[in-house]
C-alpha cells in the first residue's frame, strides 16, 4: 500500500492538460495501484493522476461497484443532464458545487495493459468520470459550477 500526497488547489499541475500515456509498464501499474490506495485512504470516489502530481491521462474510480481504472479516457457519447448531486474534490477541501453533468456517458480508453476498453456510465459514475476527465484537461469543478459553497469538515471525502 502506497499512499501519495494529494495535490491541493492552487497547485499549477491541476491546471495543466495531462499527457497521453504511451507506455503500459510496471511504472503505470504502480501509479494505478498507488492512486487507488490514495483514493480509498481519502474516502474519495475518484482520483486523476494530476491530483497526485503526475501529468498523465489516468483516472481511478469506485462509486460502490468496485475499482475502475481508465487510461487515456475519452467521452465519445453522452445523453441527458443531471444537476441533483453536490460535487466536491479531494484537491479542493471544504468546498462543494452545483455542477451540471451528463446523466449518461460512453467512455473509450485503455486498461493498465493497453487493451482498448469501453464503459457506459450513468448517474454518480457518469458524474465522477466527467469530473476526473475534467482534471485531465486542467478544469476544476469550481470552474464549471453554477454555485460553490463551503461545507463542514465532517462532510469531506468525494
Amino acid at each position: 500500500m502506497a499512499i501519495r500526497t494529494i495535490v491541493k488547489h492552487p497547485d499549477p499541475i491541476l491546471r495543466e492538460k495531462a499527457i497521453k500515456v504511451t507506455k503500459f509498464n510496471s511504472n503505470l501499474h504502480k501509479l494505478l495501484d498507488d492512486m487507488a490506495d490514495t483514493m480509498y485512504d481519502a474516502d474519495g470516489v475518484g482520483l486523476a493522476a494530476p491530483q497526485v502530481g503526475i501529468s498523465k491521462r489516468v483516472i481511478v474510480m469506485d462509486c460502490g461497484d468496485g475499482l475502475i481504472e481508465i487510461v487515456n479516457p475519452e467521452i465519445v457519447e453522452h445523453k441527458g443532464e443531471q444537476f441533483d448531486y453536490p460535487e466536491g474534490c479531494l484537491s479542493i477541501p471544504g468546498l462543494r458545487g452545483d455542477v451540471r453533468r451528463h446523466k449518461w456517458i460512453k467512455l473509450h480508453g485503455q486498461d493498465r495493459f493497453g487493451n482498448e476498453i469501453e464503459l457506459e456510465a450513468d448517474d454518480l459514475l457518469s458524474r465522477c468520470a466527467q469530473h476526473e476527465i475534467d482534471h485531465l484537461n486542467g478544469v476544476l469543478f469550481i470552474d464549471v459550477a453554477d454555485k460553490v459553497y463551503q461545507v463542514n469538515p465532517e462532510e469531506e471525502g468525494e
